[in-house]
């Protein structure tokens, strides 16, 4: 029996150290990785992003739309210079009809 599959890229045979650690070499410096653990022994790694909970928010909806709605406006609009004199006065524009 083959261990490996259509989705398999590369096998690679790595030896636990004796204080229970592998290398997995330095592309995977500083990442994270969720370990499954599955019933008939195997292991499965996976690099994961994580996202601390006061963020949440930004992937839920109406949330995630304006965000990729903004960020699409952002990516085809070249930024300028802002002319801080015409924002004062408008600023204070709206100021004065309150």
């Amino acid at each position: 029996m083959d261990a490996t599959d259509d989705t398999t890229e590369q096998v690679e045979i790595k030896v636990v150290g004796k204080s229970g650690q592998i290398s997995l070499g330095k592309s995977y410096a500083g990442k994270t990785l969720r370990l499954d653990r599955r019933r008939d022994g195997t292991m499965l790694l996976t690099a994961v992003a994580v996202v601390p909970e006061h963020q949440l928010w930004t992937l839920d909806e109406p949330h995630r739309s304006s965000i990729a709605r903004g960020l699409t406006w952002a990516a085809k609009t070249p930024a300028e210079e802002t002319d801080l004199d015409a924002l004062t006065r408008r600023a204070g524009r709206r100021r004065g009809r309150k």
